[in-house]
């Protein structure tokens, strides 16, 4: 799934549970572990 991404989203590892902060809108895919990041949000932030 395709995300928009904004200056300020904030995105986990699903597997080590790195944090990264987006601070320049760039193309292509957040990874880490190989794994495409999920974008914290207010419903998953405590996950």
């Amino acid at each position: 799934m395709a995300l928009e991404k904004d200056l300020g989203q904030c995105f986990r590892c699903v597997v080590c549970g790195n944090e990264v902060e987006l601070v320049e809108v760039g193309g292509g895919e957040l990874l880490c572990c190989n794994k495409p990041m999920e974008e914290i949000t207010d419903e998953n932030e405590g996950i």
